[in-house]
């Protein structure tokens, strides 16, 4: 299979760029590293902040409305929060850096591939660490600044599995006897899902090895390349059912009309389902190796924002409990260790031990490889 590098998301591909029929291109420059200001005054930057007026802050939740309101009646600043799926994002802030002519003053973003693939090298973006919060985030935190953590977990229906999740092992997932019957969205459309096949295969082959040791009592035996490509070929050949919506995904799982039992893949913010719609789902907690994947959502500033002290100090505020509660209400990590979660879902017992963590230093890797596992996936799932 010839490796095509990416330049930007699978979307962005589509509508911005073709492929090179020149050969493999050029890896991508690295990454700046994170700013920080020599003195960090907060009065000085609020006032600075006022002067300008207002911030458009983009990302790919809905939650971003509820931040702009409090951080409004915060700061009696206008700020208008927009959700926007992260290839469509990126694709506006590339458009609009190209033009010289800047909507977009800040992104809560979480395609970390492409965000130190391209948006940070190509310096459309850069992340900033408000100097009086940058001994509340730890290292691994900083470069680039994650503002918080979320997570994509496998979900069943209670009341169609009162004794618990029917999966035990992600490996059941590959069986015929969930053929059909996991639902998840479309990896193609999905950058996160697609960072989390390549940072599976970068450190988490050795768990899934171990599972499969665990469910059929004898090592893996395998063409590929790896444990995760083995477990990636035969989820999509066991024709999961895909969609372009987490929502959707909730209803065919956890709905009270829902008949056959179905695992879902989907966002944690869906359990909110539960309490809203009456939805019976929790998480496959105790699922061998993991029962999902945590992915963290960056905070980045427009390189040419016209407002880039409200840009800042959107970022001083999503660093604090005041600002990333809106954004973690309905479960998630801070990536401020101060601030502790506010809400585990149902099921989920342990975000640290239960859930496959990306590693935001293999994020350039997983950019570089991105079009690699999207070809795999296409090719075995028809």
């Amino acid at each position: 299979m010839r490796t095509v590098p990416a330049l930007l998301t699978v979307a962005v591909l589509a509508t911005a760029c073709a492929p090179s029929t020149q050969g493999p291109a050029a890896a991508p420059a690295p990454a700046p590293s994170a700013s920080q200001d020599a003195a960090f005054d907060l009065a000085a930057l609020v006032a600075a902040a006022k002067a300008e007026g207002s911030v458009t802050v983009y990302d790919s939740s809905g939650d971003i409305e509820d931040v702009a309101k409090a951080f409004t009646a915060k700061y009696g600043i206008q700020m208008e929060g927009v959700k926007s799926d992260s290839p469509e994002t990126a694709e506006k802030m590339i458009r609009e850096h190209a033009a010289g002519n800047v909507t977009i003053d800040a992104t809560m973003y979480e395609d970390g591939g492409v965000l130190v693939g391209q948006l940070l090298p190509q310096q459309i973006v850069h992340t900033w660490i408000p100097g009086d919060l940058a001994k509340d985030i730890p290292p691994e935190n900083q470069n680039p600044l994650m503002a918080l953590a979320k997570a994509t977990i496998f979900a069943y229906n209670t009341k169609l599995s009162p004794d618990g999740c029917p999966a035990k092992n992600v490996w059941d997932l590959t069986e015929p006897e969930w053929r059909g019957k996991v639902v998840m969205q479309d990896p193609l459309g999905k950058p996160t899902v697609l960072s989390f096949f390549t940072q599976l295969d970068a450190h988490g082959n050795q768990a899934l090895e171990q599972a499969y040791q665990a469910r059929y009592g004898k090592p893996l035996e395998t063409k590929e390349k790896s444990a995760a490509y083995e477990w990636i070929k035969r989820l999509s050949a066991n024709q999961p059912v895909l969609t372009g919506s987490d929502e959707d995904i909730s209803g065919a799982v956890g709905a009270p009309t829902a008949k056959d039992s179905k695992i879902g893949f989907m966002s944690i913010s869906k359990f909110r389902n539960n309490e809203e719609k009456g939805y019976t789902q929790a998480a496959c907690t105790g699922m061998q190796p993991f029962a999902g994947f945590s992915y963290p959502k960056y905070a980045a500033i427009a390189t040419k924002s016209k407002h880039p002290n409200a840009a800042k100090l959107f970022v001083h505020f999503i660093m604090t409990e005041e600002g990333v509660k809106h954004e973690i209400a309905e479960g998630g990590v801070s990536g401020n260790s101060t601030v502790k979660p506010l809400v585990v879902p149902e099921g989920l017992k342990d975000w640290k031990s239960e859930l496959f963590h990306t590693d935001s230093a293999k994020l350039l890797a997983d950019f570089q490889n991105r079009q690699v596992v999207s070809d795999f996936w296409r090719i075995n799932h028809g």
